[in-house]
């Protein structure tokens, strides 16, 4: 396991191991989206990761997807992430903000009647979403105007000087799992015309223009990115998800990012492919993997130079000190999905760490 605690050099930022921790919807945050105290203490209790990514946030006001997610658009928002920035830096960790549009994943009853946006007029399928009303199908989302995509980046660029001033190390866009962004990127939800449809270069436009405006603030070294080429999550589909990602990741090479972070599969396992391999072989920067990976298997990966460094999901929900757990050989707590999503510390903040167990 030695490989995965050497340190990691993430454009300005020096990661001290290689087990990250990927951002994870818990749903605590409190009224009108704003993080609490007990999402401070649940992320300072996973402060020795290499790098925490905080959760999906919302970049912009009436795009919830997930009714109690939280936000960056307001002060009230930026005062409550200042109580976990200052947690997790007292405690010795780096974090991050995942700075996200949820697209056709919100819901009208989540924004005071609002019609989602998507690139094309196609709704999610086969699943529903939590509201205030108990779970409802997904509706049909109105197409963006070209017009309306520069409030779009300037939102995002707007999120990225909020979660400056609320005293992150970095932000991670958010350009995954069947939201905004990624419905741009991918053929199966964007149909339309035009300069931000049709050829692979016009469906990544809204992506690189959010690129380029976060890392206006930042500097590109304090930026990385999330992609999933494979993932059906939320009615996704790509023609050619393999294609997709090698084309992505040479693109990518241009903005000198902190890290690319990818997810290798489909929770589903409707797509299948190797993405990792193609994504290595195109990418030069840092190249951090996700889902279902295995200490193990995460060792092997970085000794062998697949990847950088590997981002735990459930594994760090119910471990705080997953990295401790693992150079020990410890066993592992085991993660209580009914709480995954439940308010409050039951299931969240209250896992055993070695020292207490």
């Amino acid at each position: 396991m030695t490989t995965l605690f050497s340190p990691l050099q993430l454009g300005a930022i020096a990661a001290p191991n290689r087990i990250f921790m990927a951002p994870l919807t818990r749903c605590r945050a409190g009224d009108g989206h704003v993080p609490t105290a007990l999402m401070a203490e649940y992320y300072a209790q996973r402060a020795s990761a290499g790098l925490l990514i905080a959760e999906a946030t919302m970049a912009m006001a009436g795009n919830s997807a997930f009714w109690h997610e939280p936000g960056i658009h307001s002060a009230a928002q930026v005062a409550g992430w200042k109580l976990t920035t200052d947690a997790v830096h007292a405690a010795g960790g780096r974090i991050f903000l995942q700075i996200w549009h949820g697209g056709r994943a919100c819901h009208p009853l989540l924004n005071d009647g609002a019609q989602p946006v998507a690139p094309s007029a196609i709704p999610i399928t086969g699943d529903e979403v939590h509201t205030p009303q108990g779970k409802q199908p997904y509706v049909l989302p109105r197409e963006l105007g070209d017009d309306e995509l520069p409030a779009i980046v300037a939102g995002f660029r707007k999120a990225a000087e909020n979660a400056k001033a609320a005293g992150f190390d970095g932000v991670e866009v958010h350009g995954a799992n069947g939201y905004l962004l990624d419905e741009f990127l991918r053929d199966g939800a964007n149909k339309r015309s035009g300069p931000y449809g049709g050829s692979v270069e016009n469906r990544a436009r809204l992506l690189f223009e959010v690129i380029e405006a976060t890392s206006s603030v930042w500097g590109s070294e304090r930026v990385g990115l999330r992609i999933s080429p494979l993932n059906s999550y939320n009615s996704m589909i790509d023609s050619d998800p393999v294609g997709l990602a090698a084309w992505l990741a040479a693109r990518l090479n241009d903005f000198n990012l902190a890290y690319l972070h990818a997810m290798r599969g489909d929770f589903f396992g409707v797509q299948k492919g190797d993405v990792m391999t193609t994504i290595r072989a195109n990418y030069k920067g840092v190249l951090v993997a996700n889902m279902g990976y295995t200490s193990a298997e995460a060792a092997e990966a970085v000794a062998a130079g697949k990847v950088d460094a590997v981002a735990f999901g459930t594994g760090f929900l119910a471990n705080p000190d997953l990295p401790a757990r693992i150079q020990a050989g410890a066993p592992l707590n085991l993660p209580d999905p009914a709480k995954f999503y439940s308010p409050g510390p039951e299931g969240y903040t209250d896992y055993p760490s070695l020292a207490t167990a």
